[in-house]
């Protein structure tokens, strides 16, 4: 049974990271940080335990059932189409992908607006901004099994050494100052936190991730179905060490910059305030990079997925043409900014989280059909 290289599994495991490490990943552990000040720690566990603890197991239990068609499909056929089609709807074009665009929009364009620019100019702005930025996706999209080249050998390093940049200017101009937490994480920091885990989406997105990483695997000529498994497995394992690295590290430039920043709506104000402070203009060009590397990543591997599983489903309309389904409607609901898709995603994914969840455990403690 052929393996994978070293270096190709890093390769590959750098891939899965891009596409799990987007919008939400950036923005809720600094405002979760800075939120919960003493209570960070507790908040964090509950976080990790739904943004990189349960991802990964997910990705485990797909990889071991080869795909979510067969483990859902294994209580009934009717719940594996309805439930898939959800998932990827969510992680689609209703939330996960608008949301790559609007929140890179505010953290790659706002920042470099003038104080004086009205509603109107705003959302012509942020049409534009984001018409261009699905454009350039749904191209790269075009070639799934070419990700692994972009992603994971250019992006993801770059991502990660600007956000080691941040942390270490945030670290050394800084005192550990850290307030008190919030009322609503006064004593239920880990359950504020674990909810709040939910809104990164991963769990989700960790269902359908491993049929693009899969690809990627196959294209090194891994062909066997338990060796693509296997290097899936690793990759999910690989992903989550390196989510929870970065994670953490967002969250304690929270907790340093809480004290300073007063009352904040989500993490991108924390962030902008945080490069600031440490870098200036230059700070503003170094976040604005870092917002869009990690929202283009993600927005390309979803678009990848949700297009190849609904050209699955309904073969007579082609990938390409999915694809360029998913672009434009996602473009139409990015219009709407990045806190209309904020407020409404919270009690959708109470909901479905919870099945992804149950459905992760029983995929891990169930046989694997011969």
């Amino acid at each position: 049974m052929k393996s994978l290289s070293m270096r190709n599994r890093c390769l590959i495991g750098f891939t899965l990271f891009s596409m799990f490490f987007g919008a939400g990943n950036l923005i809720f552990p600094p405002f979760l940080g800075a939120e919960a000040g003493s209570s960070t720690i507790p908040a964090m566990v509950g976080m990790l335990l739904t943004a990189v603890v349960l991802p990964a197991l997910a990705v485990i239990s797909v990889a071991k059932h080869d795909g979510l068609k067969n483990l859902a499909g294994s209580i009934h056929p009717a719940f594996a189409t309805v439930y898939a089609v959800l998932i990827h709807l969510l992680i689609g074009p209703f939330v996960a992908i608008p949301r790559t665009a609007s929140t890179s929009f505010e953290m790659a364009v706002v920042p470099f607006l003038s104080d004086g620019v009205s509603a109107e100019s705003l959302l012509i702005m942020r049409c534009i901004y984001s018409f261009t930025f699905f454009v350039i996706a749904t191209i790269v999209a075009l070639k799934p099994t070419r990700l692994k080249d972009l992603l994971g050998k250019v992006m993801t390093p770059i991502l990660l050494i600007l956000i080691a940049v941040i942390f270490v200017g945030v670290v050394v101009k800084f005192p550990i100052v850290v307030r008190q937490a919030d009322t609503s994480y006064k004593g239920h920091a880990l359950q504020h936190g674990f909810v709040t885990g939910y809104q990164t989406m991963d769990i989700l997105a960790a269902f359908n991730f491993g049929a693009v990483i899969a690809m990627n695997i196959e294209a090194f000529g891994v062909k066997n179905r338990k060796g693509v498994a296997k290097e899936t497995i690793l990759a999910g394992i690989g992903a989550g060490i390196l989510l929870c690295i970065v994670y953490s590290a967002t969250a304690y430039i929270g907790v340093l910059c809480s004290s300073k920043v007063g009352n904040v709506e989500n993490g991108t104000q924390i962030l902008t305030y945080a490069v600031h402070a440490c870098f200036g203009i230059y700070g503003k060009v170094l976040i604005g990079i870092i917002f869009f590397i990690a929202c283009f990543n993600v927005c390309v591997g979803l678009l990848c997925c949700c297009s190849a599983y609904f050209h699955e489903l309904v073969p007579k309309i082609s990938y390409f043409k999915w694809l360029l389904v998913f672009a434009v409607f996602s473009f139409v609901i990015s219009c709407a900014g990045l806190n209309a898709i904020l407020n409404v995603s919270l009690p959708i994914l109470k909901m479905m989280c919870p099945i992804a969840i149950a459905l992760t455990f029983y995929g891990l403690v169930r046989r694997k059909r011969q």
